[in-house]
């Protein structure tokens, strides 16, 4: 079937069965019955209590409820209702975020006009945007959002602003005349308007050719309601896994000692109370609460950073990320247009500066000229500033244009270039403006002259300028232009277009004061035209970018421009950039569609830019990354790019020009629309896995001395070391509270000297369990022997107290040295964690003082111990440190 582009106005009023009068009023009505409304079909509707039950189906969730009962039927109501409360507060964040991520559809409603303005029956007249139908007839002005996929039937300077759709940076000239390739990208397709898009200057009316599911934004409502997607992250699915082994792990250990108890002739009773001692010192009760907290504590560090993390998993994530993919306008570049150089009598200029601020100044041959404001620049100067209708506005210290953001780039430099937009206005006011027309691909403005007279000004694309142009501006004065001098000014432009620059000609013309209205027209005035010179102009890269990028490639992260944007200037970009090598090209949205799933997934490991993509063509493209192992960040602002977001690894949105529908469809969203930002979320990203990390491992490490302690013990046939107290005291207390600090430690500054982790490495692996292990060792070893020292001459309590004073002094020491897996504790600087070393301190404190307090003794079941006792306790308990750091070197000498 010929695309609507390539059918003339007259076939597509016959396909539609209308006219440039529009439907009759019966005939809209009974086309709306049939359709329907032209709404984007939503979502079915979200049934709460459903996201409430999922909140639950995690293993590490039902861990902690298995402690709550423990700690319940130990009598340790406290212990209990807190870890009550820390699963219901895990579950209402879930089911607030998932609640919210539910609305990315309806997010799309608020892109359609309420309102349009049809012709019916030859009458205009408005209607609510629903009510639109196909073969109705659009009136669109500026400002007008579109209610429609539309084929225009006649236009007047009619721009529209598509980048939320396309991603394209700049308004799109608008025209009706057919177009002849039948594969033109939809960022090209000018005869079209789309619903979503808005009018950003001139007039047009335009025949409707698609409503509600059948429009573009419809096609994309189609990709986001795709379901359902796995998007667990690593995190999530190795605790999950972790949560399910340490539950069979515990339950072996506990029946196999308890079927050993009973052979032994155990009572039941005491059997029971220490199995159930068994089962706390076997669940690692502040794992959860410390992942949560790591997380939780990650995203405010994030925020301070500019990203704002709307699920709390997805922070662990980005520490994940092998490759990003980026779109370029206003996330690697400022978003901006900005002059970049001038070319007037056969000189370039240099502009200095960025965006739309007019600090800056125009140099010469890369020096400053000793007198930047020459003749030749206020001419130009001139024809920048005369031949513009936007504005330049300043607040908080920020400048934005009001206006067309071409136009803004070109007040901008020629305030630079000397001119003065006042003076001029006032010397030379504006007598009359032809728009720019995407026909004509010029606009110009008539100005009086002191005299009476008038001086044409005219702006536009230079090869069709200088077809009009029969003399050219200089230094020495106006020389006839000869095809040698369009030659020379056309290789110009190519130098100037190699360079990424969108170029822009300038001309003007002197007219007598007795011009005849009728000569004042566009064929009139726009012929025997002085060229003057060129504007060089570019959406420019972040100064801080380039070292963002170079941040990536030394971690290990592939960066992917993909964009709406044409390929020479992308390619362009990111050859600037550093994300492609002069002897990478650009694949255009053209090649994408005509390769097979497994040739797109055979070629992403080596294409650096995809350029003049749509919606469709960026999800295949995060599909094809994902089948390749890789784990992906998508980033970008547009509606576009939302459906690519969604089924990313992790979707990241602009927070300034990113729209609500992919806010809503993003898991994390950069409030200064800065890839720089997202790097340093990926630092934060690895930084908080490390520290889930080592964390665990203190947790597990003296989870597993705990149990080594009392299963010797049992095996033997000594007496309980610990009882269910001590060892609620220990999980929840003693080593809760340092694993908190370790949760929120510094980040190692090495963590993004080394490449991203595999993304089917197990968090559990060998090195893991070998440092754990050793740790569990080492704590159960030399507690068990103070205790069976102690219990030679003491008492049982009072041996089980001297057990239970070393237990905590080790694992309290060994948190110091848990800071780094590699790294031994003197490379570690002491107090860069002070919190660590405030509440260790505290708790040492705290674990003397309940051998000496009456209150605490009897709450904890200890015995006194005097001080010259504690202190060879505490050098006993510093063994397992000094080993475990010895062992660090040797392992890093290797």
């Amino acid at each position: 079937m010929t695309p609507w582009h390539q059918k003339s106005v007259k076939t597509i009023l016959a396909q539609v069965r209308s006219s440039v009068a529009g439907l009759s009023k019966k005939e809209a009505a009974k086309r709306l019955l049939a359709d329907g409304p032209n709404a984007l079909k939503e979502l079915p509707p979200v049934r709460p209590w459903q996201l409430l039950v999922g909140q639950f189906k995690n293993v590490i969730i039902w861990i902690l409820i298995a402690a709550s009962v423990i700690s319940g039927a130990l009598g340790e109501l406290v212990d209990a209702i807190t870890i009550l409360l820390i699963v219901l507060l895990n579950a209402a964040i879930g089911f607030y975020q998932e609640l919210s991520a539910a609305q990315s559809i309806a997010a799309l409603l608020k892109l359609t006009a309420p309102q349009a303005r049809v012709r019916r029956e030859g009458h205009v007249t408005e209607v609510p945007a629903t009510e639109i139908v196909v073969g109705d007839v659009l009136l669109l002005e500026a400002g007008d959002l579109v209610a429609a996929d539309a084929r225009l039937l006649k236009t007047a300077s009619l721009k529209v602003i598509e980048s939320a759709l396309t991603g394209e940076s700049v308004a799109v000239p608008k025209q009706p005349e057919i177009l002849q390739q039948e594969d033109v990208p939809l960022a090209e397709r000018e005869n079209i308007v789309f619903q979503g898009t808005s009018v950003a200057a001139g007039t047009g009316q335009a025949v409707v050719v698609a409503t509600e599911m059948q429009t573009e934004l419809g096609h994309i409502a189609e990709l986001l309601e795709e379901t359902e997607i796995n998007k667990d992250t690593p995190l999530q699915q190795k605790l999950d896994a972790f949560g399910r082994i340490l539950i069979w792990a515990a339950l072996g250990i506990v029946a196999l000692l308890f079927v050993l108890g009973l052979l032994r002739g155990t009572k039941i009773l005491e059997l029971t109370l220490t199995s159930v001692s068994l089962a706390v010192a076997a669940v690692p009760e502040g794992l959860p609460t410390v992942v949560t907290v790591a997380l939780s504590l990650g995203v405010l560090r994030m925020s301070r950073r500019n990203a704002l993390v709307r699920k709390l998993a997805a922070v662990e994530t980005l520490g994940s990320v092998s490759v990003i993919c980026t779109d370029k306008t206003g996330t690697l570049t400022r978003g901006e247009m900005t002059v970049r150089e001038l070319f007037v009598a056969g000189q370039r200029y240099e502009v200095t500066g960025g965006g739309y601020s007019p600090e800056g100044e125009i140099q010469l041959a890369g020096k400053r000229a000793q007198d930047s404001h020459t003749a030749p620049l206020l001419t130009l100067a001139t024809n920048l500033l005369g031949c513009n209708s936007a504005h330049l506005s300043e607040e908080a210290g920020l400048w934005k244009t009001i206006g067309d953001p071409t136009e803004g780039a070109l007040l901008v430099a020629g305030t630079k270039a000397g001119g003065n937009r006042e003076a001029l206005e006032k010397e030379q006011p504006k007598y009359r403006e032809l728009p720019f027309d995407a026909n004509r691909k010029r606009s110009a403005v008539i100005r009086t002259q002191a005299d009476g007279s008038f001086r044409a000004l005219v702006n536009g694309a230079p090869g069709q300028l200088l077809q009009r142009c029969t003399q050219l501006y200089t230094a020495t004065g106006i020389v006839p232009l000869n095809d040698d001098m369009r030659d020379s000014l056309l290789e110009q432009v190519a130098v100037m277009a190699q360079a990424a620059l969108r170029v822009l000609g300038s001309a003007y013309r002197d007219l007598a004061s007795d011009t005849p209205e009728s000569q004042l027209t566009p064929d009139g005035i726009e012929r025997e035209l002085v060229f003057v010179g060129l504007t060089g102009m570019v959406d420019p890269p972040r100064p801080e970018a380039k070292d963002a990028i170079a941040r990536c490639h030394a971690a290990g992260i592939r960066v992917v421009m993909i964009t709406g944007d044409n390929a020479h200037t992308a390619n362009a970009i990111a050859q600037e950039l550093g994300i492609a090598t002069k002897s990478t090209a650009a694949l255009t949205g053209t090649e994408l569609d005509a390769l097979t799933e497994e040739q797109l997934q055979q070629r992403t490991p080596t294409i650096a830019v995809y350029a003049r993509v749509t919606a469709a063509h960026k999800l295949r493209i995060i599909h094809a990354l994902r089948a390749s192992g890789a784990i992906v960040a998508m980033t970008g602002d547009g509606v576009n790019d939302a459906p690519a977001i969604k089924h990313a690894d992790i979707g990241i949105a602009m927070g300034k020009t990113g729209t609500e529908v992919t806010k809503q469809a993003a898991d994390m969203i950069i409030t200064d629309d800065n890839f720089a930002t997202i790097v340093a979320a990926v630092e934060e990203g690895r930084g908080i896995y490390d520290n889930i990390r080592k964390t665990l491992e203190y947790l597990l490490a003296g989870n597993a001395g705990e149990l080594l302690l009392m299963t010797a013990c049992v095996i033997v046939g000594l007496p309980s070391p610990l009882l269910p107290i001590h060892l609620l005291w220990i999980n929840l207390v003693t080593d809760g509270l340092p694993a908190l600090c370790l949760a929120i430690d510094p980040i190692d500054s090495d963590v993004m000297k080394r490449p991203p982790r595999h993304p089917f490495e197990k968090i559990i692996d060998r090195s893991f369990l070998r440092t754990m292990l050793l740790n569990g060792f080492l704590t159960a070893g030399v507690t068990f022997t103070e205790y069976l020292y102690i219990l030679r001459t003491e008492t049982p309590e009072v041996a089980r107290t001297h057990a239970f004073t070393v237990l905590v002094f080790a694992e309290l020491l060994r948190s110091f040295g848990a800071r780094r897996e590699s790294k031994p504790l003197w490379e570690i600087p002491f107090f860069s964690n002070r919190n660590l070393v405030l509440v260790v301190t505290l708790s040492l404190g705290l674990q003397l003082w309940s051998q000496h307090n009456d209150f605490l003794s009897r709450f904890l079941k200890t015995e006194s111990v005097s001080f010259l006792d504690s202190f060879f306790l505490l050098l006993i308990a510093t063994i397992p440190l000094v080993i475990l750091e010895v062992v660090k070197v040797i392992r890093s000498a290797k």
